[in-house]
């Protein structure tokens, strides 16, 4: 991964490469999901910045660049997450979950999906692991 985390905004930008692939300067601006309106100047600096930390490159498409992500999501959001958990959640997965479940509108499906998730990490976990956490 690069030397230097990604900001806010830098992580935003990762995040729609990562979905949508290469893009145009308009089209990340278009597709921030925090929903602010920035000038296409504020993402075009942005970019430049992230180019210089290696966290994307540019081609040229037609007339206007092409940006591309030049990390894994997996490696930075690993590190963001882990950092998070360490410096805001004491290191408690438990209470990171608790935090994320109170803030956010959960349907049924997604509780399925994280009851599932905890069932499948219980069940790789090593016994001695499972005992402590049943009693």
């Amino acid at each position: 991964m690069a030397k230097a985390q990604p900001s806010g905004l830098e992580l935003q930008i990762l995040g729609v490469l990562w979905e949508h692939g290469p893009s145009s300067v308009r089209d990340l601006q278009e597709r921030l999901p925090d929903g602010k309106a920035r000038a296409y100047t504020t993402v075009l600096s942005c970019l430049q910045v992230m180019e210089r930390k290696g966290l994307v490159a540019h081609r040229r498409a037609g007339q206007a660049y092409e940006y591309r992500p030049m990390v894994q999501k997996g490696k930075v959001v690993g590190s963001v997450v882990k950092r998070l958990l360490r410096d805001v959640f004491g290191g408690r997965p438990s209470a990171a979950l608790q935090y994320f479940m109170s803030e956010a509108d959960c349907d049924a499906t997604e509780i399925d999906a994280l009851r599932s998730l905890i069932d499948d990490v219980e069940a790789k976990s090593p016994p001695q692991r499972r005992k402590r956490g049943a009693s």
